[in-house]
């Protein structure tokens, strides 16, 4: 890959702590899949009749081959993470709506989940990462079946991914094994932006017993986990009277927190809950989605206050389009500061800097993949943002906007490990009507409930 320089940019700076800003006016260089440097623009002047001799030939050759990409008018920020979801099911996009969390599960999606298939994961997989990019996000940490066919689409698109092959007891010990294997398998693909973990669904739906034997292959094999827990406060509920234990306890007793986690939701944690956590917090990162709380009236969002306080990180996802609708991490990070705030009662809660922290930092926590800042020796995972939209103007705070204004459509270019897989909010590494036309030639055939049965049951 040719090096790449990013021209005439301004550029969102996260720190670890403390307030956001934007440097106008710079130049981002990157090398190899990495940034750099970024350093002011230099004025621009004509070229000499004659240009200047390199001092060595490999300064010639790097002069010959450096490409460059006119950002003028342009906002840098991280590739954002969508750091839970289930991509494929982009396919069951408005096909189960106004429903309880319930009979969202038992009468729509785990009875057309009966109707997936190695082709139709991949085509929906397809059209979620189209998605996700041309909206900036960069990388995805995904939990679903068939998880090979989502590396695929990722491959061939060019987004990072997090992939942890699901299963439930349910389908028995030969399906755990496979979907181990499969991470396995993802592993050995040998692709740096695509990365694997262990896929258990929820303490609601894998045993105990299984647990630990999803927590010794973690261990053994440097696996991370990824699965829901605690997601309602009916499940909690359920646990303590079914088990003599939070869903938060179940994990700590089997290894799953000692192996390091990803923890989907968290909405309905115990006090003693933290507590267990706290020792972990090296090692695990919660994913909220706030749209799904609000949409299924679950009754809880993720108490980020809370979790910060004892150093577990928490970033932000979309769940599935099945019940997001979309994949817009934009959404859903405005969604984390107006819900922060009414939920803490507390406007000066949650700032534009601390949301963007938790979509650009945080999600690379998630992830674990070197991404989220832009920064020498980081990744070149970029979005370049056009904020002249008159939904965005006039421009008194570009951090304001980025929170509560920004649309998918205002992302123009976007990078992975330097690779410009968007340009001029266009795909360019697979044909969009395509991916269009595959979709929705097999949609049709996810969504239909005339196949008795389900994967599984929902009964917290």
């Amino acid at each position: 890959m040719s090096p790449l320089l990013i021209q005439n940019c301004s550029v969102l700076v996260v720190p670890d702590t403390g307030e956001c800003r934007v440097d106008p006016a710079q130049d981002i260089l990157i090398t190899n899949g990495e940034i750099t440097s970024i350093t002011p623009t230099a004025p621009r002047s004509p070229a000499p009749a004659v240009s200047p001799t390199p001092a060595t030939s490999a300064d010639a050759e790097a002069a010959d081959h450096l490409e460059t990409l006119d950002a003028t008018g342009l906002l840098a920020v991280p590739g954002l993470t969508n750091a839970h979801t289930h991509s494929p099911m982009v396919m069951m996009r408005g096909a189960a709506e106004d429903l309880s969390i319930d009979n969202w599960f038992n009468q729509k999606i785990w009875p057309m989940e009966t109707n997936l298939t190695p082709d139709r994961v991949r085509a929906g997989a397809r059209l979620a990462c189209a998605e996700m990019l041309l909206a900036g996000v960069t990388t995805f940490v995904d939990h679903y079946f068939h998880a090979d066919q989502i590396a695929q689409a990722a491959a061939e698109l060019g987004i990072r991914a997090d992939l942890a092959p699901t299963f439930f007891t349910s389908t028995g010990p030969e399906a755990r094994e496979a979907a181990f294997d499969t991470a396995r398998q993802i592993r050995a693909l040998g692709n740096s932006r695509i990365t694997a973990g262990l896929g258990p669904h929820a303490p609601y739906t894998v045993s105990e017993e299984d647990l630990r034997r999803t927590a010794e292959v973690a261990q053994s094999e440097n696996f991370r986990v990824h699965l829901h827990a605690a997601e309602t406060m009916a499940q909690t509920t359920s646990s303590q009277t079914h088990h003599g234990a939070t869903p938060i306890e179940i994990l700590h007793r089997t290894g799953i927190l000692e192996s390091g986690a990803l923890i989907a939701h968290a909405c309905a944690l115990a006090d003693e809950d933290l507590d267990l956590l706290h020792p972990y917090a090296d090692r695990t990162t919660i994913a909220t989605c706030p749209k799904v709380y609000l949409k299924l009236a679950m009754g809880n969002t993720t108490p980020i206050k809370q979790l910060q306080s004892i150093g577990i990180p928490v970033a932000i996802g979309t769940d599935g389009a099945a019940v997001h609708n979309t994949l817009d991490v934009w959404e859903s990070l405005r969604l984390v500061a107006l819900t922060e705030k009414h939920q803490q009662n507390n406007a000066e809660w949650m700032t534009l800097s601390d949301t963007l922290r938790l979509a650009t930092h945080n999600g690379a926590k998630a992830s674990g993949h070197k991404t989220g800042t832009l920064a020498p020796g980081h990744q070149a995972d970029i979005a370049l943002v056009d904020l002249s939209g008159p939904h965005n103007q006039p421009l008194h705070n570009p951090l304001a906007a980025l929170v509560y204004s920004v649309r998918p459509t205002d992302v123009v270019h976007v990078l992975v490990a330097g690779e410009v897989v968007v340009k001029d909010r266009t795909l360019t590494t697979a044909d969009l009507t395509e991916i269009l036309t595959e979709a929705n030639a097999v949609a049709h055939t996810l969504v239909n409930l005339t196949k008795p049965g389900a994967v599984q049951h929902y009964a917290p």
